[in-house]
This record gives structure tokens, C-alpha cells and sequence, in this order.
């Protein structure tokens, strides 16, 4: 495809100084649901010190974080849709928080009021009947608007997601892959708006299926034959039960490296660390518990048990495939959710919630058994992985 890649105008990612100078490889979290957690309870350890969670990862590595931005998160009687209510406010005050540490951070827009994924991508309430052209006005406007106000508060990302996992499009109907070139419309007045609004924040195109070479050679190969515009990132989802080996992951990566010429993120990645139930840290009766995302059946895939050390060894692994990149565009992760851990109060979904994407219940935390904390909020070996490698 040749060199697609933007220089010059952007600042890198920062990083943690280490010796030799300073190391610009991105050790990231999605902290989205932090908040929630804390409102709810949630606590954090490091060696039996209580602190908290953003303090305890940046000590351990952490130089950016990533969080989600939905429209307009809430039920018709302003009731929160739950899975951290991202809306304007609560993503800003968590990028505030994390600037005053030190600590970049990546806005992902999501452009729907909730969850937006490859298996569902709900137009949000305010933008429903919109036509196309009308859509993507809605997409320019309101991408400006926000970048716009996190100038005006002094908290501008240092990067900046259009749409989360859009590997099947986004804004469905208009925006899916079945209409590439509509796709593209609504993709490229997003990353218009980056140019206009923030010029020094750099932009990310995200797909999920991390270890599927074929999709995302076949995805960027289409996107810029219908004359997407340029960008700086592909971010790359990698879940190792759902996503294939890490030696795919490898594999895509180096051939995207040479393809395409573009940085690489793995802007979504965890695993577990115990397959043991947390049913008493929640406190919901059965038929109201989701359960775990990486139910048995599908841990047995996965390469490493899913033990303290077994997440251990696979973030030294993931972490070494990102760096073995070629030419350095490798630049790191986000580790996705480290602090959800289990608390009453925060799940995935309310019922409101899931009337809104279509979906069924039931709701409860789905994640805990892949944070980098315990149940009970203490650091997890991976962390020291994570620092040093």
C-alpha cells in the first residue's frame, strides 16, 4: 500500500523513564469504569498499602490511559445505562485525573449511547432518522465539539479512537461494511474533525479479531481503495479465547507493519488470572449474574492457564511480540479494564441499557477475572511484568 504514515506534526506518546532515557512503548489501561468501581466501593492494594488504582498502575508502568466516550449514556428519567456512564463529564474527569498524574490518554468514541462493537453499533437517540450525509455531519460536529471543549479545559488527548471495533462499520445501518464507501463517509468526517479541532492529537482506526490477518488486510486494503483518509494508528483488539494464538497475532502484526506502514496498538487485550466464581463479591441472585467472559470452555483454548502466573507469562509474551515489530511500529497496549474488579453496583448493563442496544440481560461484572487486581483489589504479578518489560 505503501507509506501511509504521518510525521512530524505529532508528538509521541509519553513514556516512563527507564534506562537508557526515556521509553515512548505505551503501557496503557482502559480505567473507563473507575469511578463506577469507586462509587461502588471498590478498593486497591499494592502489598497490602491501599491507594489508589491510578496511582498503583503508574507506579507499575501505566503512561496512558484509554476511556470510552458514549453520546448520551442514560435512560429517559437520566438514569445511568451503568458500565461506568461514560458521558462527557465522567470521561473528562477521569482524563483530568489522570493529567494531574502525569499520565496521557486516549479518547475512544464510540458514537452510540452504550456499547459499540463488532456485533452491535446503535445509532444514538439523538442522531435516529438521520440520513447519510446527515450522519455524517452529525459524526464532524459532534467529534469537533468534544475535542473543542477538552481544549477549552486544558485536557487534550494525545490520541483519539474514530468509532470502537468497527471491523463490521459503525452507525448501522448507514455505516456498515456491507456499504464500504459509506462507512468510510462517516470515518473520514471523524477524523476531519481531529485535523480542524486538534491537529496534534493523533488518530486511531480500531478492529477487534487481533489474530485475523485476512480481515484486516482486506478491511485496510478496502478503506483506502474508497478513499478513506489518512491516519496515524491501527489499533488492534486481541482477547487470546477469542482471538486466535499470540503466534497470529504476531503474524498480523508484522504483516500489517510492512503493509501498511502504520503504528500498531493492540488497543484491547487481556486475559485472566483465576477461573474461581465471584459470586459473593457482587451480591446478585443467579439470574441476575452475566458470569465470566471467558467461560471455561473457552479459557481451555488459550495457550496459558489462567492463573496469577499464567497472566503473568502472557503479558511478557504480548509484550515482547508488540516490540518485536518491524521497524518499531509496535508502540504498545491497553490493557482493558484492569480495575473493574467485582463490587455491587457495577455491571455491564442496566435493563434500560439493554433495551437500548437490543440486547438481553442479565447484567453484573463479566470482567473481573482478567483485571490486574484481585478480587479483593490487590495488585496482581502481571503488573511487575508489565513495568519491566
Amino acid at each position: 500500500m505503501g507509506d501511509n504514515s504521518r510525521d512530524g506534526e505529532r508528538a509521541a506518546a509519553p513514556g516512563n523513564d527507564r534506562a537508557g532515557g526515556a521509553d515512548p512503548f505505551i503501557r496503557g489501561m482502559d480505567l473507563s469504569t473507575l469511578l463506577e468501581v469507586e462509587h461502588c466501593g471498590g478498593r486497591f492494594y499494592d502489598h497490602g498499602a491501599a491507594d489508589g488504582a491510578m496511582d498503583i498502575l503508574k507506579r507499575y508502568g501505566m503512561n496512558m490511559v484509554r476511556l470510552r466516550l458514549w453520546n448520551d449514556p442514560f435512560d429517559e428519567h437520566g438514569n445511568s445505562y451503568g458500565a461506568g456512564g461514560n458521558d462527557i463529564e465522567t470521561t473528562l474527569t477521569l482524563a483530568k485525573r489522570a493529567k494531574s498524574k502525569g499520565i496521557g490518554w486516549l479518547l475512544d468514541f464510540h458514537y452510540s449511547d452504550f456499547w459499540a462493537d463488532p456485533g452491535k453499533q446503535t445509532v444514538p437517540k439523538a442522531w435516529r432518522g438521520l440520513g447519510a450525509e446527515e450522519l455524517a455531519r452529525a459524526v464532524h460536529d459532534y467529534t469537533r465539539e468534544v475535542l473543542e471543549r477538552c481544549r477549552r479545559e486544558d485536557v487534550l488527548p494525545q490520541m483519539a479512537a474514530i468509532g470502537n471495533e468497527v471491523t463490521n462499520g459503525l452507525l448501522w445501518p448507514h455505516g456498515k461494511t456491507t456499504d464500504f464507501p459509506g462507512m468510510v463517509r462517516l470515518l473520514n468526517a471523524g477524523l476531519a474533525a481531529v485535523r480542524e479541532a486538534a491537529p496534534e492529537t493523533r488518530t486511531m482506526l480500531h478492529l477487534d479479531n487481533g489474530g485475523n490477518n485476512a480481515l484486516y488486510r482486506s478491511w485496510f486494503e478496502q478503506y483506502f481503495a474508497c478513499g478513506g483518509d489518512d491516519f496515524d494508528c491501527i489499533g488492534l483488539s486481541y482477547y487470546p479465547f477469542w482471538h486466535g494464538t499470540p503466534d497470529m497475532l504476531r503474524a498480523n502484526m508484522n504483516d500489517l507493519a510492512a503493509r501498511f506502514r502504520k503504528e500498531l496498538i493492540v488497543a484491547e487485550i487481556s486475559t485472566g488470572h483465576t477461573m474461581e466464581d465471584y459470586t459473593a463479591y457482587e451480591q446478585l441472585a443467579p439470574e441476575n449474574r452475566k458470569g465470566m467472559a471467558s467461560r471455561r470452555e473457552l479459557a481451555e483454548r488459550v495457550p496459558y492457564p489462567m492463573t496469577e502466573q499464567g497472566q503473568a507469562d502472557f503479558m511478557r509474551d504480548i509484550i515482547r511480540i508488540i516490540r518485536e515489530t518491524p521497524d518499531g511500529l509496535g508502540r504498545g497496549f491497553y490493557y482493558w479494564e484492569p480495575a473493574w474488579i467485582p463490587v455491587p453496583g457495577s455491571g455491564w448493563a442496566t435493563k434500560a441499557a439493554c433495551e437500548y442496544i437490543g440486547e438481553s440481560g442479565p447484567g453484573g461484572n463479566e470482567w473481573a477475572n482478567q483485571a490486574l487486581f484481585d478480587y479483593d483489589g490487590n495488585a496482581l504479578p502481571a503488573l511487575a511484568v508489565i513495568r519491566d518489560a
